[in-house]
This record gives C-alpha cells, structure tokens and sequence, in this order.
C-alpha cells in the first residue's frame, strides 16, 4: 500500500507530516512525565537531550519511508506551525495497535485531541479504505479512554504491556470502517 503523509486541516488544527525541523518542539512538550509515565518502557525516563531528534530521524522517518507508517504532527492554529502533539498510523498493527498520539499538557481538556482523530480517522477509513484499527492505551489514561470513546471506538478487552509508570493493564479498543462512516453521518 503507497501511503503519503497528506495535510489535514480542521477548524482549529492543522495535522502536517512530520520532519527532522519539528525535534526541538517534540523534545519541549514530550519530555514530560506526566506524557510519558502512560506510554511504553520503549521510551526511556529520564528522556535523553536528543530523544526527539534521534527517535524522529532513526525510527519515525524511516518507517514513513518504508511505507509502513503515517506520521502527523499537530499544530494548533492560533498558535503558530509549532508541534504541539504527534499522531501516527501503523500499517503493521503491531501489539501497541495500529494509532497512537499524544498532545503538550498545556493543550489538554480543549477537545483537540479528539479533532485530530477526527480528522485522521477520516482519512485513514475513507481516502485508504482501511477496514479496521485497534487501538491502547493504560487503563489508567482517562483522557486517551475518552479520546476513544469520543471517536467511536469500542472496547474489546485487555492485555498485559508494560508502561512507564509500572503498570501493565492495557485496555484495547477496535474502531471499524462500518461503525466511523455511521458515526460521521450522524454527525
């Protein structure tokens, strides 16, 4: 599957694909505990100095290139083209499930996150006729929960896999073509 990393724009957002320029605005807003104890022991605390950069230009644009996934920065339109947030889509679906994101604390509780899913769910299930996404989070990351829930998502059980801030009860959600494209006639 080709997949290019397009623009998408919303009232409030523009989701642009990512590059190696957007590291220092990453590192400023990523390195945040408070983001990190709900993710993986894949990302190291305490985060390193160059942590955006390399993890950008070792694995994020790599992947991309490959094709086998599609990176969005976020950007917050009153405030400028720097990178508030990432979202990105995963073809392979590994077991951390085929989306992922996270937003600058300072950004939390303004419903923008839920416009950029929006947003991408658009693109991914109707301009890629993707059928199906599986998506994680923490048990304990209320705002990823409603996130999902605010986006259609429904809830298919548990797994074990370990985060940052200890625990490993991770909820798995499953959003499909059929439930998105119902949701956003109602809309």
């Amino acid at each position: 599957m080709s997949m290019e990393t397009p623009v998408l724009e919303t009232d409030r957002l523009i989701l642009r694909p990512i590059t190696l320029d957007d590291a220092p605005a990453v590192q400023k807003y990523f390195n945040n505990w408070n983001i990190i104890k709900n993710l993986s022991l894949a990302v190291p605390w305490p985060y390193p100095d160059d942590g955006a950069e390399s993890f950008i230009r070792d694995n994020v644009l790599p992947s991309v290139e490959k094709g086998e996934s599609i990176v969005w920065v976020i950007t917050v339109k009153d405030h400028g083209d720097e990178a508030v947030g990432v979202i990105d889509y995963r073809v392979d679906g590994r077991e951390e499930g085929n989306r992922g994101f996270w937003l600058a604390e300072p950004f939390w509780r303004q419903g923008y996150m839920t416009e950029a899913v929006t947003a991408m769910q658009d693109y991914i299930f109707f301009d890629l006729d993707i059928e199906r996404m599986i998506v994680m989070n923490i048990h304990t990351n209320e705002g990823s929960r409603r996130v999902k829930q605010k986006n259609g998502a429904q809830f298919i059980g548990t797994k074990e896999l370990e985060h940052r801030e200890g625990g490993s009860k991770t909820e798995m959600w499953e959003i499909t073509r059929e439930s998105w494209t119902a949701i956003r006639k109602k809309a």
